[in-house]
């Protein structure tokens, strides 16, 4: 009776000390910005079209492939390893019914992690959400415009390696990845790999 109440303390400890090791883990990782692109739009010619969340025609809304892509990305950041679960999620400013795809494309992913988007920035303000996000700690995800990615990544500090200059009309299967180190970032890509036609090489 003694050798197993001493095996079954002996478990307690030892179950105690592995369930803690996460939560040191965790509280030991360095600050992290990702930056992606919205999903799929649609093309000058107007086909594939926009639809909104309840199926209406849009112009300014996703695709259906970029939906698609919006329901994997709520899978592909939500745990996994190949990038953190962020704490904060930034989408631009869509009050002028013109914006709503970075919106659209990461509100599945806020659901699923009980989140709320913080849209208080519009395109124009990246020097301002550059400053706010690089005073966070923990994991930040935004969503932005691609044309204007590169306003955001300007505005962050040292990075290293140098980061692209543009961001290619055709791609939007992406992650770019902001590590803090020491005073600024060492700079990553991850590819998402998550539709047909996504692309394992860098920007």
């Amino acid at each position: 009776m003694e050798t197993t109440r001493r095996s079954l303390l002996r478990l307690l400890a030892v179950g105690g000390a592995v369930a803690a090791v996460p939560a040191t883990v965790g509280a030991a990782q360095p600050d992290v910005v990702m930056i992606i692109r919205h999903g799929e739009k649609p093309p000058d010619s107007g086909k594939p079209y926009g639809i909104t969340a309840d199926g209406v025609k849009d112009s300014s809304s996703l695709t259906v492939q970029g939906w698609q892509r919006a329901g994997g990305l709520a899978d592909f950041f939500s745990g996994g390893g190949k990038v953190r679960v962020p704490d904060a999620i930034y989408a631009v400013d869509h009050s002028d019914g013109k914006h709503l795809r970075m919106s659209q494309t990461v509100t599945p992913l806020a659901g699923k992690l009980g989140l709320s988007l913080n849209t208080a920035y519009a395109e124009g303000d990246e020097a301002a959400l550059a400053a706010a996000v690089a005073k966070r700690s923990g994991a930040t995800l935004i969503c932005w415009e691609h044309t204007a990615i590169a306003g955001i990544v300007s505005h962050l500090g040292t990075i290293t390696p140098k980061p692209p200059s543009s961001w290619p009309d055709d791609r939007f299967d992406m992650v770019f990845v902001f590590t803090r180190s020491g005073s600024g970032w060492a700079f990553t890509q991850v590819p998402e790999l998550l539709l047909s036609g996504d692309k394992p090489s860098p920007l």
